[in-house]
């Protein structure tokens, strides 16, 4: 809830919030208690038999279906999205959401991984600044290294592989830097462009 609590602090930065509203999405019943009761600002949004729904003698019934995709078009629906990427349900939601809201890419927090597809290529970042390992679970990177992401801690480290070392160990997130992989496409000359201006 932390995050949820900052981005209605940022809210109320310039306007006034009547209403604290979240919408609850889990497959765990004893969150909805625990919100609830810990939170009792916020008006809690979401069903608990959906989350009953999820366990495992009825994870793939239609009820559970239905459940999950309820949740993901409430959750596509949010002003910010606060999940965890490792789940796929997270993962949609933030997808429809981009959607439904071009500007919207960085209204979300993630609890446990960065954003992924699965099944993509290897997630690569350039070291934009040297780091010398403090500790034996970090790994040094010299300037122009690759890095393979294989996710971000949270506490200003993400783990990954050294692409020039080989290594498998965490590094400081602020001294790497995306690799955009720009490629030729084909103009496709047989298709003809379509003018604005013809009728």
């Amino acid at each position: 809830m932390m995050h949820v609590e900052e981005y209605f602090k940022q809210i109320e930065l310039t306007q006034k919030v009547t209403k604290k509203r979240i919408y609850l999405a889990s497959d765990d019943v004893k969150v909805f208690k625990e919100v609830v009761s810990k939170y009792p600002e916020y008006e809690v949004v979401g069903d608990p038999e959906i989350a009953k729904s999820a366990a495992v003698s009825t994870r793939y019934s239609d009820g559970s279906l239905n459940g999950i995709i309820m949740d993901i078009y409430f959750l596509a629906q949010s002003d910010f999205l606060v999940c965890t990427f490792s789940s796929q349900v997270c993962r949609v939601a933030y997808e429809i959401m981009q959607s439904l809201h071009p500007d919207y890419a960085s209204r979300f927090r993630s609890l446990d991984d960065i954003y992924y597809y699965g099944g993509q290529a290897l997630h690569k970042r350039v070291a934009v600044m040297s780091h010398k390992a403090t500790s034996p679970d970090q790994m040094d990177l010299e300037v122009g290294d690759l890095v393979g992401v294989a996710g971000n801690h949270w506490d200003g480290y993400s783990k990954g592989r050294n692409l020039r070392t080989n290594r498998i160990a965490l590094y400081p997130s602020f001294k790497v830097d995306d690799v955009v992989e720009a490629v030729e496409f084909p103009p496709y000359a047989e298709v003809p462009l379509y003018d604005a201006g013809e009728t």
